[in-house]
């Protein structure tokens, strides 16, 4: 009796060991196989005074300060690869989304260089969605802010993905691009239709400019998880006096994560002399933009990076004192284009 009673111990501490064993190489699978992004958190920009640019997103374009902390260290450092660094960070918020301003007071950086063009390799912006292309088109020239675009365009009926979409680039103090988009009805995501009285809405996408879709594509979608949402190809005079580029034809294409802005690629398939970003480009230049990435676990991400050699710029995972930027974990990375992504573990 009691040798039966080992038997059955045994057989079950064998079935016991098989299914943990299952179990944590279905997890480990899982994990392999899940994309890097939960959400987009926030756009982020490096600007080179705080208090100015504050006071143009607040007072130009309606966004709410919801806080800010000055921060140094070595996490900090290590975060942004950036040595010495001294910064102070302000998260905006308009609608659900928000952006993220960053002015370094030490080391500075380098300010926008007066030729980029919207064709280059380094451009992006934030859409921000308005109720009346013609009022929100008055509020800026109200604020002589500088002009991106010739004017507000409307995009023709012979691109039905985009007909009779309206959208203006201006530039902010820095140089920053930026954008106005107007929905009409059965465009666009349906809360946009859903105005309540306010002229600025919130923020549909961040734009960039990509040398390749197909090769964009493997890596938002294909490593970080981004659902695609659709494409468009779009050219013609209005949209090459959006851009202010002479013959600009676009393939133009919709990613998704699963909460938060988009991100949107813009290929020029002409012209192709956009040039590519500076290689040493830094997180204090006025140039850097960020799209900060939720992801479940940064280690894991920052691994799942650097085996499909990637390029990540922190040094290490930074962990950050008490969530003072509203997160634990972090590291920056930069994608095929040189567009900076910071990935965070709340």
């Amino acid at each position: 009796m009691k040798n039966r009673k080992w038997q059955l111990a045994g057989s079950f501490k064998l079935v016991l060991g098989s299914l943990i064993f299952n179990f944590q190489l279905l997890v480990f699978y899982s994990l392999s196989q899940a994309g890097v992004a939960k959400a987009v958190d926030a756009v982020g920009l490096t600007v080179a005074d705080l208090d100015r640019s504050v006071d143009f997103f607040s007072t130009v374009l309606s966004f709410e300060k919801l806080n800010e902390v000055e921060v140094h260290g070595s996490e900090y450092e290590k975060l942004q690869g950036v040595f010495g660094l001294r910064m102070r960070v302000a998260r905006l918020k308009l609608g659900h989304e928000i952006i993220e301003l960053t002015q370094y007071l030490a080391p500075e950086g380098r300010p926008i260089p007066v030729h980029w063009r919207s064709h280059d390799h380094g451009f992006q912006h934030i859409a921000i969605v308005v109720s009346d292309m013609d009022k929100a088109y008055q509020r800026l020239r109200d604020h002589r802010v500088r002009h991106g675009s010739t004017g507000p365009q409307t995009l023709p009926a012979s691109n039905p993905a985009a007909a009779g979409i309206r959208a203006f680039y201006f530039k902010d103090s820095d140089g920053h691009n930026l954008e106005i988009l107007y929905f009409p009805a059965g465009k666009g995501d349906p809360r946009w239709q859903q105005a309540g009285g306010k002229l600025f809405l919130g923020i549909d996408h961040t734009a960039i400019v990509v040398a390749s879709t197909a090769k964009s594509l493997k890596y938002y979608r294909d490593l970080l998880g981004f659902r695609w949402t659709g494409e468009s190809l779009n050219y013609g005079t209005e949209q090459e006096h959006l851009n202010n580029v002479a013959g600009a034809r676009l393939r133009i294409s919709g990613l998704k994560a699963a909460a938060g802005p988009g991100i949107e690629f813009l290929e020029y398939l002409s012209p192709r002399d956009g040039r590519p970003a500076p290689h040493d480009t830094k997180a204090n230049d006025l140039w850097h933009w960020q799209t900060t990435i939720v992801t479940e676990n940064a280690a894991a991400a920052a691994a799942k990076l650097r085996t499909a050699k990637r390029r990540i710029i922190s040094p290490g995972i930074a962990a950050i004192p008490a969530k003072n930027l509203g997160f634990t974990k972090g590291f920056l990375a930069r994608d095929p284009d040189g567009h900076g992504l910071q990935f965070i573990e709340q």
